[in-house]
């Protein structure tokens, strides 16, 4: 049976990628190796299970848009008989989901042990989830047969020939997971090649290999693979399914294909049970843009880091800047040697693939580790104008800076305006004369004695004294901390003047202790996040006194805010 491999009829690679002579994906590709795959997505399921992930109907309706956008073939909704959230995902998505590229699958298992078909609950929710694929999962290692589900080897196997055959005759394709696969290949090869053999003689087109415990390693999962492919013959697609316990995932669903799979589970940004699945986002640009093989439709792959950060918000994780391809450090170049020779003669030089194919950029991090080079590009990249002896000296200054605390590669708007200031610019929205804040801790009382019953309160006020040109301004600000108080007073005192800085808010506030050994006396590190409602920012301040440091940050944030402002 033939698959549904995307993209086959177009097995050119990605525009800019590197991995081998010019960019013909053909050349590409290993001997033997198959054009293209498909593309198989378990995040509203497998990922699911992450821990920290917790996803409403609508988040995962919201999820399987982005997939589709992306481009994947298969979406596995979840497990419709499990849950009241996944039987109302497949209900609504119908009537709210417009797939172009993907299709919904249904995620269950075989019948029960000594079980029938036709009033098993979890089939009859399969066939009632109103998809037209179901993926079911069966025991391919014996000793999970025997200890886990306390029955034999014949009935494992009737399980799956009879959950297939039920399935098929309602009409249904179907995918068969084959749980532990690699566990049960080596311990007992004839009964995993029985299981496999049973789904697909009574109808499965996709048999998956999956690596449920993680510990296979990559040289096993290719050599496995091979001897599936080669046994089960043309007619019966092989998919794999591995998870990241040894860090082998992506590795792992690499050499399955390598060995003959044509079918690739994983999940956006390895989300999954314990410590994930593997990361589509890595598999499908190392099969693309290092192999030749085609994952997604034509043009989807720069697709890639806008899919990823997506999901992260929908997930409400932070998406991780280390992840390969799509991480927001994943092409950020920090050393003097580095930003030296990207500086001359491009991102060739210590970038392994064009970061714009996958929908990325080029960073270059200004830091006590880099040289002038790195600063100049760093300047050019802010559109600032810097000459060499600016360069020069700023380095230095950033290298004192960094000693004492300051990280400017979190901090981009913070070092703008550092690079303006070693130009020759001076901030002239105004200049601080002083702030003074107050804190006032008062219990509510009865009868002289603390009430404990909640009404306490914290008064937080500050004062501020600026110039704004020749004009002394003094403002009181009222907040919930010292931090608000100083905003409300400052935009108190400049009310009126910058008309922009009432699009201007704070969004986010962190601190961290850098040296906790000194206790009360350490240096803290405050990042403040910013927003005007059409781009985001980020400023420092570092200090002794937190109130100090926040202060710093603070005024860089609203003066980058008025520095950038629509005139209008």
């Amino acid at each position: 049976m033939s698959s549904d491999v995307a993209g086959s009829s177009d097995g050119s690679g990605a525009p800019g990628a590197s991995g081998g002579p010019g960019d013909d994906a053909a050349a590409r590709r290993p001997p033997g190796a198959p054009e293209a795959v498909d593309v198989f997505d378990t995040t509203l399921r497998d990922g699911a299970q992450f821990e920290g992930i917790s996803l409403t109907v609508d988040d995962k309706l919201r999820v399987a848009e982005q997939l589709d956008r992306l481009g994947v073939r298969w979406i596995e909704g979840g497990y419709p008989q499990a849950n009241p959230k996944d039987a109302e995902f497949f209900a609504r998505a119908p009537r709210e989901l417009s797939l172009s590229t993907a299709e919904l699958v249904a995620f269950g298992s075989t019948r029960r042990p000594a079980g029938k078909v036709d009033s098993d609950p979890t089939l009859a929710a399969l066939v009632s989830a109103g998809v037209g694929t179901a993926c079911i999962v069966g025991k391919s290692w014996d000793f999970h047969v025997v200890e886990a589900l306390g029955t034999t080897l014949d009935e494992g196997v009737a399980m799956v020939a009879d959950s297939v055959r039920f399935l098929r005759a309602a009409g249904m394709r179907v995918f068969f997971d084959a749980e532990h696969f690699f566990d049960g290949y080596r311990a007992n090869a004839e009964y995993a090649l029985r299981v496999l053999e049973a789904a697909a003689e009574h109808g499965a087109e996709c048999v998956v290999l999956c690596d449920t415990n993680g510990g296979s390693l990559p040289h096993e999962v290719q050599a496995a693979t091979a001897d599936i492919v080669a046994h089960l013959g043309a007619d019966v697609q092989v998919g794999i399914h591995t998870q990241n316990d040894s860090g082998c995932a992506v590795a792992n669903s690499v050499a399955a294909v390598l060995g003959g799979a044509t079918h690739v589970q994983g999940t956006v940004n390895g989300y999954g049970e314990r410590t994930g699945n593997a990361n589509l986002m890595t598999v499908v640009p190392d099969l693309e843009l290092k192999l030749g093989i085609r994952c997604l439709p034509e043009g989807r792959i720069g697709l890639l880091t806008a899919v990823s950060r997506h999901v992260a918000e929908l997930v409400n994780l932070p998406p991780h800047p280390a992840d390969p391809y799509v991480g927001s450090s994943a092409f950020a170049h920090k050393g003097g040697l580095h930003t030296s020779a990207l500086g001359k003669v491009g991102g060739a030089t210590y970038e392994h693939v064009d970061p714009a194919v996958v929908g990325n950029h080029t960073r270059v991090l200004v830091s006590d580790l880099g040289g002038r080079a790195g600063m100049a590009m760093k300047a050019e990249e802010l559109g600032v104008e810097l000459d060499s002896a600016a360069a020069a000296n700023l380095t230095e200054e950033l290298k004192r800076r960094e000693a004492v605390g300051f990280v400017y590669e979190a901090a981009d708007a913070s070092l703008e305006l550092l690079m303006r200031e070693a130009s020759g610019w001076r901030q002239d929205v105004f200049a601080l004369e002083g702030y003074r804040v107050t804190t006032y801790h008062r219990n509510a009382l009865r009868g002289g004695a603390p009430i404990d019953d909640g009404e306490s309160m914290i008064d937080t006020e500050a004062t501020v004294k600026i110039w704004v040109g020749d004009e002394r301004l003094k403002a009181i600000g009222e907040g919930n901390g010292p931090v608000n108080a100083l905003d409300q007073a400052l935009r108190t005192a400049l009310n009126g003047r910058y008309p922009a800085l009432a699009r201007i808010h704070l969004i986010d506030f962190r601190v961290r202790v850098l040296d906790s050994s000194s206790t009360t006396g350490a240096v803290v590190r405050v990042l403040v996040d910013s927003t005007d409602g059409e781009r985001t920012w980020t400023t420092i301040g570092v200090d002794t006194n937190i109130i100090e440091a926040s202060w710093q940050a603070l005024v860089d944030s609203l003066v980058y805010g008025l520095l950038h402002a629509d005139p209008a």
